[in-house]
């Protein structure tokens, strides 16, 4: 397992998951009625600590919570997962937003400081993303990342809803980081 940091840039902080920001996450998930969209992986309110129970059970996967400085409140999640240690790569996903902070710094913000100590820190060759094929929102955002698309894995994945469906693959590898540094930076300099 890798030891999760506090991380903190731009007013936003990430930190490891824990049922203490269940209320928090309780509130940002209604905002916007999150768990209504079949393709994301955001709970239903009355099931947050259930959410984080299970994401601290799961032995690949690293919770980080989302807290907006200004506030102090909890305003979403992202995780480390599907760790490969032996070949240093990693999986950014599980990651959601309340509404009201979509299109905005925090998801350039929040890459930004998960990339780096990705890439600068741990020393890690390969960082991965993974979406459904139908949450076209998510493939642009990772995108504008500076992400690549490795392709499609069919039939590999449940909706909400019960549909089987096909997910999005991408990565983004140590030999192309210090671009994609450079022009988040740039995003996030010039968005203020």
């Amino acid at each position: 397992m890798l030891a999760l940091p506090t991380l903190s840039s731009n007013g936003i902080t990430l930190k490891p998951l824990t049922l203490s920001n269940a209320t928090d996450l309780a509130e940002a998930c209604q905002d916007g009625e999150l768990w209504k969209i079949n393709e994301t992986s955001v709970p239903e309110p009355d099931k947050v600590m259930d959410y984080i129970n299970t994401a601290a059970s799961m032995p690949d996967r690293q919770a980080f919570v989302v807290i907006d400085d200004l506030t102090g409140k909890a305003i979403g999640s992202t995780s480390f997962h599907d760790i490969l240690p032996f070949v240093k790569r990693l999986e950014i996903g599980y990651t959601w937003y309340a509404k009201s902070y979509w299109r905005t710094h925090v998801n350039t913000t929040c890459k930004l400081m998960l990339l780096t100590y990705i890439f600068e820190t741990l020393e890690y060759q390969t960082v991965g993303w993974r979406t459904n094929i139908g949450n076209h929102r998510s493939q642009q955002a990772i995108e504008r990342l500076g992400a690549k698309k490795d392709g499609v894995i069919r039939g590999n994945r449940v909706c909400r809803n019960g549909v089987i469906s096909d997910t999005v693959m991408y990565s983004l590898i140590k030999s192309e980081w210090l671009p994609v540094k450079l022009e988040l930076t740039k995003k996030l300099n010039d968005a203020h």
